[in-house]
């Protein structure tokens, strides 16, 4: 009977012990994006926010008691690439959460596939708003604006600047497609005098923008509208004032210091427009936390990719904490439909019906100095999230958490 008794007692100390041993596991969270090629230095500014979410959960202790791993993925910005890399961490690392911001296309098979096997897929900058439309999946988070909200800020700007011709241009696939789509739909609501002179959808990683240019100049546009990103913003921007184009962009992206740099002429962003869900120039004081720790840590200020990928991952640890768990996949979606978190862009919402972010937009002029962290963002004005939101029925997403 004592034999028995010791066995027993082995038997529920082993599996005691194991389960310490489990609790102690690293959660490990994958930056899918491109760190390689032509727009590395997009993934690369992605993941250091990632990595400084992580370091700021770790020093409080970690996630529920475990250490937050965020492990680099390069995607190539392919998504047959993405889609072999992702699959193989999900089989044999047993990692559940995944995030990326470029590109859109990249997110589809990363939906796709986080529905497959019940893990979860989101989105810190990928924009394309189909993935929480007509494609929604209840493994699909997205924590940043999609096309159909960033347009709506910028048509709304537009509405307001005096100007009625514009131009846009974009890049050829869902994101570029999606986004024009939105801001032409938006534009005609706010104001119905403004008129579409010209469309241009060109091949990603574009090297010369000069016949387009030469079309926006000859429709005399007063406005180009553009969701371009990375390096084909930059040549646009750049060769635009090369050929002297006299109108000015309503950009998504340009809110990037890195990338006025690389341009190499401050006079080609000056006037232009910015608007984002993440700027350095936001006046609240979660911003000035972030960015004051984030220098203390990396001795730079943050970009604003880097402050988008945090925030998307500290929103997902609060869901995490909310359902007490980081291996119950189901728990955590359950936990983060309508949660909300307090970030340094402002209140974030997590809409259950369709798993898009409710978050407001920032809108601001590039100047030539200013006091922010950013030295080219003016003082941004702040769109409510109500007044660019898309009604869930018009969203196209059947309807997940209701």
């Amino acid at each position: 009977m004592k034999k028995y008794g010791m066995c027993i007692f082995m038997l529920v100390t082993a599996m005691m012990g194991l389960c310490v041993a489990n609790a102690a596991d690293p959660i490990g969270f994958a930056g899918l994006d491109p760190y390689s090629g032509r727009f590395k230095d997009v993934g690369e500014r992605y993941l250091r926010g990632a990595q400084y979410a992580a370091s700021v959960i770790n020093r409080q202790g970690g996630l529920l008691g475990r250490e937050v791993k965020i492990i680099a993925l390069d995607s190539e910005i392919k998504p047959e690439v993405a889609a072999q890399k992702m699959e193989k961490a999900i089989l044999e690392d047993k990692i559940k959460f995944f995030g990326a911001g470029a590109s859109s296309k990249v997110m589809e098979v990363m939906s796709d596939l986080a529905k497959k096997h019940n893990v979860l897929s989101i989105s810190w900058g990928a924009e394309a708003a189909s993935a929480t439309g007509k494609q929604c999946s209840r493994n699909f988070f997205r924590c940043c604006l999609n096309t159909d909200t960033h347009s709506n800020a910028l048509a709304a700007w537009v509405g307001k600047s005096g100007k009625t011709k514009v131009f846009c241009v974009a890049q050829d696939y869902s994101f570029g497609k999606e986004a024009v789509e939105a801001f032409k739909k938006k534009l005609k609501q706010v104001k119905p005098s403004a008129e579409i002179v010209g469309e241009i959808y060109h091949k990603m990683g574009e090297t010369d923008f000069t016949a387009h240019i030469s079309q926006i100049i000859t429709s005399k546009a007063e406005i180009v509208f553009t969701p371009n990103w990375g390096n084909d913003l930059q040549l646009l921007l750049k060769q635009a004032k090369q050929l002297d184009l006299k109108a000015r962009f309503a950009c998504y992206y340009l809110n990037d210091s890195v990338g006025i740099q690389e341009i190499g002429n401050n006079d080609s962003v000056i006037g232009h427009i910015a608007s984002e869900w993440y700027m350095l120039a936001i006046p609240l004081p979660e911003n000035k936390a972030f960015i004051e720790g984030y220098r203390k840590e990396y001795g730079v200020p943050p970009t604003w990719s880097s402050g988008k990928a945090y925030m998307a991952v500290m929103f997902w640890a609060e869901a995490v904490k909310k359902a007490g768990t980081a291996d119950d996949v189901d728990k955590i979606i359950k936990a983060w439909e309508g949660l909300s978190y307090n970030s340094p862009a402002g209140k974030q919402i997590m809409r259950a019906y369709d798993h898009q972010n409710q978050t407001p937009v920032w809108i601001a002029e590039i100047v030539k100095d200013n006091k922010s962290p950013n030295p080219y963002i003016g003082e941004p004005a702040m769109i409510s999230a109500e007044e660019i939101s898309v009604p869930v029925q018009e969203t196209g997403c059947a309807g997940l958490g209701r």
